[in-house]
């Protein structure tokens, strides 16, 4: 008769508990790439959503200048303190303007007015050392043209009368 068949237990005596060096060092190299890769394009999607939102409050504002010029017949007076050009007191004078004023991103003001008060000129410039500091001036006519100084000069060529260009 054959003995019964026992059965042997391995038993591992290495004792391996968690990661190596060389594994870390991998993981670390790994997350440093993507985040090198990933922060630019994170910043830019950043910057374009709160363009978007100095557009859509430009917009609101230029609204306001015409209820100004439906109750009063001219454009005349929609600044601080009656003035013509400068913080508007028909609009919030930062943008995004549905936040508060401290995580502004835009100053907006009535930057020009003919003599007149047929026509304005109203901006959204990025706030001093802001998120969107070198990301230029949007500017809207009161003609309905619409403007971005894209690379900051401090002009508006003829290739930037667009906000989307």
């Amino acid at each position: 008769m054959n003995p019964p068949m026992i059965n042997t237990l391995r038993i591992n005596t290495s004792n391996q508990n968690g990661f190596t060096l060389v594994e870390l060092m991998i993981v670390i190299a790994i997350v440093g790439i993507i985040a090198t890769v990933g922060y630019p394009s994170f910043i830019n999607v950043s910057q374009s959503t709160y363009r978007t939102a100095g557009q859509s409050d430009l917009m609101a504002f230029a609204g306001a200048m015409e209820r100004h010029k439906l109750a009063n017949y001219t454009y005349q007076g929609a600044a601080a303190s009656g003035a013509n050009t400068g913080a508007p007191t028909v609009f919030a004078t930062y943008s995004p303007s549905q936040e508060g004023a401290s995580n502004k991103r835009f100053d907006l003001t009535i930057s020009s007015m003919n003599t007149n008060g047929t026509e304005y000129t109203i901006t959204a410039t990025p706030v001093t050392g802001g998120v969107m500091a070198d990301n230029g001036v949007l500017v809207y006519f009161s003609d309905g043209r619409k403007a971005w100084d894209k690379n900051n000069n401090g002009s508006i060529s003829a290739d930037e009368y667009c906000w989307q260009c």
